[in-house]
């Protein structure tokens, strides 16, 4: 199915969770190394959720497989707020230096240990823009999980980060993700 994925109505790639104990297996123990040649010979980029502490298989995935197109949904997080929830950010940010990996800042919001606008989380989201740049770096809500409204989880990012230039909220908010995945532009 993998070869026909994209010519179906409304698909565009494929998103796996990989980060709890009963999931990690798939990628701890390459029970998913199948998906990786097919869904880059198919031209299928891949969404997944894995633990910081396996993004080095993630980078081995990436280096093995250079034309498929891989993202890294929450950041990579998965629990705690502020510092103990970004204490290994550097295992993603490794991550830049495969042009095939792109990141989400979603779903930050409920990492903070601040409210909106949300500044503490700056510096992590600083960090992560210099690593990737604005056209590796895709918003999202994660309505699920926001502990505050949906605009606000837009605004935040939308108008409450001086140093994004608008060409950089652009790309961060839409037009790099429509691009990453070949989601055609309506206008």
């Amino acid at each position: 199915r993998i070869a026909t994925w994209r010519k179906q109505p409304g698909m565009l790639g494929l998103r796996f969770t990989m980060h709890r104990p009963f999931l990690r297996p798939l990628l701890t123990e390459g029970r998913i190394d199948w998906l990786w040649p097919e869904a880059e010979k198919a031209g299928v980029p891949v969404m997944t959720l894995a633990l910081h502490s396996d993004m080095h298989l993630i980078d081995r995935v990436a280096e093995r497989h250079p034309r498929l197109r891989l993202t890294i949904d929450h950041l990579g997080l998965t629990t705690g707020k502020g510092e103990e929830a970004f204490r290994h950010l550097d295992h993603v940010l490794a991550l830049a230096k495969r042009p095939n990996v792109a990141v989400k800042v979603s779903c930050l919001p409920h990492y903070a240990t601040d409210e909106y606008p949300f500044r503490a989380l700056h510096p992590y989201i600083r960090r992560v823009y210099d690593a990737f740049g604005p056209k590796r770096m895709f918003w999202g809500s994660d309505l699920s999980r926001l502990p505050c409204s949906y605009r606000q989880s837009l605004t935040y990012m939308s108008e409450e980060i001086p140093w994004l230039t608008a060409g950089d909220k652009e790309w961060i908010l839409g037009r790099g993700l429509c691009e990453w995945i070949g989601w055609k532009i309506q206008g």
